[in-house]
């Protein structure tokens, strides 16, 4: 299965699910770890592990094993890593206080060459 085809099949899933206020992130370019990263809200631990475990379900039914889940027997934070795809499905709450969004969404750090002449200079 395509990598976007994989991303259509996870949010699809989501929504037939009524997860809410699903986003996609793509995090090419910022991490090593995956492609996409897709958060869900549910509206109760059971729909959170719920969501979690449909999607789990339905990607090995499209031929994608997930490689690990987390987090589905506690129904907070559940995450499912289909490798390419990494999806989050969390409480309102819990969403809230991480904000994973903003956390993706920074731009990385560049190191100034300045900053690295005064450090090997031992001007730091």
């Amino acid at each position: 299965m395509q990598l976007e085809q994989l991303k259509d099949l996870v949010v699809d899933t989501l929504n037939d699910m009524k997860a809410r206020d699903i986003t996609v992130m793509d995090v090419r370019g910022k991490t090593a770890v995956t492609d996409y990263m897709i958060l869900a809200s549910g509206t109760s631990d059971r729909h959170v592990k719920a969501v979690a475990e449909t999607v789990a379900y339905r990607a090995k039914e499209a031929g994608e094993q997930a490689l690990g889940t987390e987090g589905i027997s506690d129904g907070e934070w559940a995450l499912v890593d289909l490798n390419g795809v990494v999806v989050h499905v969390m409480l309102p709450k819990v969403r809230d206080f991480y904000n994973l969004e903003r956390l993706w969404s920074a731009p990385a750090l560049v190191s100034d060459s300045s900053a690295k002449h005064s450090v090997a200079a031992g001007g730091l």
